[in-house]
């Protein structure tokens, strides 16, 4: 008896939470959409990649093993290579937070809530069942979320991230791990890394890295995309066919390439332009930014782990060879990354930056999810940097729950009319 009250019980929670994140996409995604002067075809490939889906239909092809991931850190090449899918399944789902606010404390995280809760009620992105979820040490509530495997009926990999990037000890402690990492996908999936599939996978990746770097620089020559579509191609990366993802890129590339020649812009020369950095915003979590270019603004870069952290650098290989291969695509997840894990991070601020002069930024949102330790202790030490070299900054706290938008928009509109009033006396 009890064990059915319990599946009935799961039954209905399933069915509510499904029923709430179906509608919180589709208004999202209306708001995306609906609410902006712009009409880019080539992103509708990318919006129809996160309308909901029935409960029977998957993205993912049947016959391979997926392996999820959560945290940046994960090496994609060797999954892909190993015959496997590759989903991250970080959630920014409301209607899953609510869910993961069942095994975890309250002030915890919004994104480890919705994570944990998107796994437990399996409302991850394109209906996702992963085999494996590989868990990264970069955050001590990620790490502690793993323990709730069996809660879940989930297998968590604990995967060790080093707590510096710096040393030549950390990087031999990383490529060990990364080492162990092969053997339990292997073990998992039943299939061997060979020389030739990660030869393969590398130049896959490669080549999409070099699409997106295409992308960055278009937004980087003209306002002709607005920043909430941009994190929209990025996210739809974690979970995408690499392939297609490449493919569908490019065509709307060209297509933005058409409007840089037409002079065809999503807003005026004095609209302030935005860098957003701190806690990554997470589909369908879209609030900061829709809220901000509603306001006028625009977001022309992202310094987030779910834009573009993620495919800024390339596997960088001296020969192709599988002993080679394996610490190159080790090193190219520890060095390049700027997660706030690191001790130090000077890295990070360093490339914030060079984004401000290269995309001519005229402020910072810091947004910090609340309970999100890391980004809340780097704010002021960014913000500091930041406001010394004469940009503005505003720091906010935001989670899950939209009830709190009408206090942000207040917030948001003060701190985008003082940017004005600077460019008009300029």
């Amino acid at each position: 008896m009890n064990s059915f009250t319990e599946n009935d019980r799961y039954n209905r929670l399933k069915k509510t939470s499904t029923i709430h994140y179906n509608m919180e996409v589709n208004q999202v995604l209306s708001e995306i959409t609906k609410d902006f002067p712009d009409t880019l075809s080539g992103m509708e490939y990318f919006y129809n990649r996160f309308r909901p889906l029935e409960v029977k239909e998957t993205l993912y092809p049947k016959d391979k093993k997926l392996i999820a991931s959560m945290c940046i850190h994960v090496p994609l090449e060797i999954i892909n290579a190993l015959d496997a899918t590759a989903v991250r399944i970080c959630s920014g789902a409301y209607s899953a937070d609510t869910a993961g606010s069942d095994f975890l404390p309250a002030k915890t995280c919004p994104m480890v809530k919705s994570t944990l809760g998107a796994l437990y009620l399996d409302m991850l992105p394109g209906n996702a069942k992963p085999d494996l979820v590989i868990n990264p040490t970069t955050c001590d509530q990620k790490k502690k979320m793993g323990e709730m495997g069996d809660e879940i009926n989930k297998e968590f990999y604990t995967l060790e991230v080093p707590p510096s990037k710096d040393s030549e000890e950390a990087r031999q402690y990383w490529q060990r791990n990364v080492k162990k990492l092969v053997k339990k996908i292997e073990k998992v999936t039943g299939n061997r890394l060979t020389r030739r599939k990660l030869k393969k996978s590398i130049k896959e990746m490669a080549q999409a890295q070099a699409e997106f770097r295409r992308f960055m620089r278009l937004r980087k020559e003209a306002p002709v995309i607005f920043g909430k579509d941009a994190l929209l191609i990025a996210n739809s990366y974690f979970f995408d066919d690499i392939t297609a993802w490449k493919e569908n890129l490019a065509i709307l590339n060209n297509e933005l390439e058409e409007r840089i020649e037409k002079e065809s812009f999503v807003v005026g020369k004095r609209a302030p332009r935005i860098l957003l950095t701190g806690s990554p915003s997470i589909f369908p979590n879209m609030r900061t930014p829709i809220l901000l270019e509603k306001l006028g603004g625009i977001v022309v870069y992202e310094e987030f782990c779910s834009s573009s952290r993620m495919l800024s650098d390339t596997v960088a290989v001296d020969e192709w060879f599988l002993y080679d291969m394996i610490p190159a695509v080790a090193d190219r997840y520890l060095k390049a990354n700027t997660c706030p894990n690191f001790t130090p991070n000077t890295d990070r601020i360093r490339k914030i930056m060079l984004a401000m002069d290269d995309y001519k930024v005229d402020g910072v949102i810091y947004q910090t999810f609340t309970g999100c330790q890391l980004y809340d202790m780097e704010a002021r030490k960014i913000g500091k940097t930041l406001e010394d070299a004469g940009y503005p900054v505003l720091n906010i706290e935001v989670d899950y729950n939209p009830k709190d938008s009408g206090q942000l928009t207040t917030r948001m509109e003060a701190f985008l009319e003082s940017i004005k009033d600077k460019k008009r006396k300029k």
